[in-house]
């Protein structure tokens, strides 16, 4: 797998299309607020600081790879509404990530990891 990649690049008749790791991180992002139970993504400390070092999305509440063959694995730590089932919400999001990045991106999803960090009452 290559970690660094930064970029998906389809060719396409006329030209090459390249989408940025940016652009899926957020697609991914507005996916997660769109779903019902999830209060937010959970951050960790000094995520602008590591951004600015280079270190993409750490600590931004995901972690999208990019592996070699152009597919997706997208990993995220979430913190849900209290009273929400965690397991179907977990799936909520999974289905709403891969349904949102393969239609938006036409790029295969290999895999959804959702981490639930906390809960908060809302």
């Amino acid at each position: 797998m290559a970690d660094n990649k930064q970029y998906i690049t389809q060719i396409q008749d006329h030209g090459t299309v390249m989408i940025s790791e940016d652009v899926i991180t957020t697609i991914v992002a507005h996916t997660i607020e769109e779903v019902e139970g999830v209060a937010g993504l959970s951050t960790k400390p000094g995520a602008d600081i590591a951004e600015m070092i280079g270190k993409k999305n750490w600590g931004k509440g995901m972690k999208i790879t990019i592996t070699d063959n152009d597919t997706l694995q997208v990993e995220c730590n979430l913190i849900l509404s209290y009273g929400q089932s965690v397991v179907t919400v977990a799936k909520a999001v999974q289905d709403a990530v891969t349904s949102a990045l393969e239609s938006t991106t036409g790029v295969k999803v290999a895999c959804v990891n959702v981490n639930v960090c906390g809960i908060v009452r809302q």
